[in-house]
């Protein structure tokens, strides 16, 4: 049974529950890359990522490998800018062909997930959701905590 764990992270808050999914089912995990990974400011990246949700943009990625026939799970990582699935994601997932597959989605935010998670599960439509969390300040929060939530998370599906 493999599994891929797939997610965009800008300020690190995915990259940390990502890493510790994989230290738990040692799965294939792939970091996604816009093309323009530019240093921003806090603000900046604010500005930046509210922008492309709001004007639909799905930015370019840089290239990856990924063959959704090799995986029967697959989990997916986003941030979330303005109340939605950040837009690089929105790019792997318009790319990749997913369909029928079991699928596990995971968010990332700073204030409030909103109804992030109904977005993420309407672009991927024609598969299977497993299994749905966010995460509040990973960065910040407790790390055994975290450790925690996610593993009861991963063991539920």
């Amino acid at each position: 049974m493999k599994t891929a764990i797939v997610y965009y992270s800008l300020d690190g808050n995915c990259a940390i529950v990502a890493h510790e999914i994989n230290s738990i089912l040692n799965t294939d995990i792939i970091r996604l890359h816009t093309t323009k990974d530019k240093k921003r400011s806090k603000i900046g990246n604010m500005f930046w990522g509210v922008g492309m949700v709001f004007l639909g943009k799905k930015p370019p990625l840089k290239p990856y490998s990924f063959n959704p026939a090799a995986y029967e799970k697959i989990i997916i990582g986003a941030p979330v800018w303005a109340d939605s699935p950040a837009p690089p994601v929105k790019t792997f997932i318009s790319e990749s062909g997913l369909s029928g597959k079991k699928i596990a989605i995971f968010l990332c935010h700073a204030g409030s997930a909103g109804d992030s998670a109904n977005k993420f599960k309407a672009l991927l439509a024609g598969n299977e959701i497993i299994g749905e969390i966010d995460f509040k300040n990973a960065a910040k929060s407790d790390k055994e905590a975290l450790k925690q939530q996610i593993a009861d998370w991963v063991n539920r599906f």
